[in-house]
């Protein structure tokens, strides 16, 4: 019987395009007019991902990432919002 190797799912990041671990990338969701920080990448709606660095999101704010992969226009002080639950101390400690 053959055993069977399992992928690691593998994302693009906005900020630096490059593909890695889903695992090692933290999801934004954009659900009905709402950006929420997925933290358990289960979350209804569009999502990206964004490296765990801190230079990664501000190229994506830089380059409209959020604006142009949702389609939406949202606000910067809504995208540091999100932004800044997902680097919490209580995040980063799961």
């Amino acid at each position: 019987m053959k055993s069977k190797k399992f992928k690691t799912p593998m994302r693009r990041c906005i900020g630096c395009m490059e593909s890695k671990p889903k695992q090692e990338l933290y999801r934004i969701a954009y659900y009905e007019g709402e950006l929420t920080a997925d933290l358990t990448g289960r979350a209804k709606g569009r999502g990206v991902y964004l490296c765990r660095d801190p230079q990664c999101f501000e190229k994506a704010k830089k380059k409209k990432a959020f604006q142009r992969n949702f389609a939406a226009a949202i606000p910067e002080a809504e995208i540091d919002r999100v932004y800044s639950q997902l680097t919490s101390p209580e995040v980063e400690n799961e």
